[in-house]
């Protein structure tokens, strides 16, 4: 599945859209609508399957 990596750390762009996005911690997964924050592979997986 293709996906866009984005470093909050070295792209001050991405950055600004985390911020905007009012979010702080990290990692942020974008799927669809819908924004996952922290590494949680079922919540990932039950994303991409819907």
């Amino acid at each position: 599945m293709p996906f866009t990596e984005r470093n909050v750390g070295k792209d001050p762009t991405a950055r600004q859209e985390l911020m905007e996005l009012g979010l702080t911690s990290l990692p942020v997964i974008l799927i669809g609508e819908k924004r996952l924050t922290g590494f949680n592979p079922t919540a990932i997986d039950a994303a991409l399957a819907g």
